[in-house]
């Protein structure tokens, strides 16, 4: 097995109940190569006990900062230059909050400020506790800074809820860890949404014909979920409303679910006044069935007349709101693209527009695409690339032109905590 670049990672456990999972956590760091050095929380060490963490690492557990052995040779200042990545599983809600505010009151959080690592959270906490504003502020904080999260998964929790918060499968977080050792959150976005509520709706809306059929279009909702991370990514408080598709919600993203057009306006117009940005990369069905048939409709006729009636214009509805927000469209089109893109731009009265060609082989199901960036007075184009790196671009492009028309001042990257 080739050797990973991050083969010296440091553990960090805290008190989450999740903690039960954590020693298989650190088996699968271990078979993919990669030295483990366990580092608990006093918290963490009365969920389970650093023998069983000694055992299955094979090097001695940390926790204590004011340990006179190891700190004989400031042995934490050694401990944080030697990782290649710190990774925090379960991250508790406490220690997100500590993470944030910059705190260093035992040896995880004085390694977090100490090593130029890369930090990783893989959260676990009660739903109720990851929906909570301090906790998505916090969590808006420190991916503004580059720190990178892993999760979490829905579903029951050990209390009885069910909802957003488990802590990822210890398989699942060693593989994402490992895959995303050479993509970390891009420099060129980091923080450059911080504090920002942006808005962005993705995917395709089905328009029911009878209970068995629907009219819908090929979009895959790919790119509008990749726009939603890069965004986060950025620091940006994100709101994804999602049409009808198989796709894993981000962490820490808020997602709505929708399936016709009306209920896909519904949930921008009504949240669009409320944030400082709207992205309309969804796939709204222009036309809908005028009459939907409560009954199965039965093959009797060679052929069969459907009358179409217009959907609402949810991005002009947008853009025409006494309060709107920055707004951001896609256009899809067979050919020309910048002239059609254009004409959406200023008919529209949207802020940027970012096209794209579709057809053969082109944009839908792919996980590449090209697009040509619009806004008044400028334009960029951005070559064929991957749809998560594509994405990161984009949000580089809408944080520069949102700081321009807002006049706010650009923020200056911090450095991973």
């Amino acid at each position: 097995m080739a050797e990973p670049r991050y083969a010296r990672i440091i553990l960090g456990i805290t008190g989450g109940i999740s903690a039960y999972k954590s020693p298989d956590l650190v088996r699968r760091l271990r078979e993919r190569g990669a030295e483990v050095q366990v580092v608990m929380t006093p918290s963490g060490e009365k969920m389970i006990a650093p023998t069983v963490f000694q055992a299955v690492s094979g090097r001695a557990v940390r926790g204590d900062l004011w340990d006179e052995q190891a700190e004989d040779a400031m042995g934490h200042i050694q401990l944080a230059r030697w990782a290649d990545v710190i990774l925090v599983a379960p991250a508790t809600a406490n220690i997100m909050s500590q993470l944030a505010a910059g705190t260093a009151t035992g040896l995880l959080t004085t390694l977090c400020l100490a090593s130029e690592a890369p930090l990783v959270l893989a959260p676990a906490m009660n739903q109720a506790m990851w929906k909570n504003p301090a906790t998505q502020d916090n969590l808006a904080i420190l991916r503004g800074r580059g720190v990178r999260f892993i999760g979490p998964a829905e579903g029951e929790q050990a209390c009885g809820d069910v909802g957003p918060g488990r802590m990822t499968e210890p398989a699942d977080i060693a593989g994402q860890l490992f895959a995303g050792a050479d993509n970390d959150v891009s420099a060129a976005i980091a923080g450059r949404l911080a504090g920002v509520k942006v808005l962005i709706s993705a995917g395709p809306t089905r328009e029911p014909i009878d209970p068995v059929r629907y009219i819908s279009n090929r979009s895959s909702g790919k790119m509008g979920f990749a726009v939603a991370r890069a965004a986060a990514d950025a620091g940006a408080r994100v709101t994804l409303v999602a049409g009808p598709v198989q796709l894993a919600t981000p962490a820490g993203i808020e997602r709505i679910n929708v399936e016709t057009a009306a209920e896909m306006r519904e949930a921008v117009v009504g949240r669009a006044e409320s944030v400082d940005i709207y992205i309309g990369a969804a796939a709204i069905s222009d036309y809908r069935p005028e009459v939907f048939r409560s009954q199965k409709i039965k093959k009797h006729a060679e052929t069969m007349r459907l009358e179409m009636v217009r959907s609402r214009d949810v991005l002009a509805e947008v853009t025409q709101l006494k309060a709107r927000p920055f707004s951001v469209g896609f256009a899809a089109e067979t050919e020309k693209l910048e002239e059609y893109a254009r004409a959406k731009l200023v008919g529209k009265n949207l802020d940027m527009i970012v096209g794209n060609l579709v057809g053969n082989n082109l944009c839908f199901d792919q996980d590449e695409n090209s697009v040509l960036i619009l806004w008044q007075g400028g334009n960029e184009e951005i070559e064929r690339m991957p749809k998560t790196q594509l994405a990161e671009r984009i949000i580089e492009v809408v944080a520069m032109r949102y700081r321009q028309a807002t006049n706010a001042p650009t923020p200056i990257r911090q450095p991973a905590s």
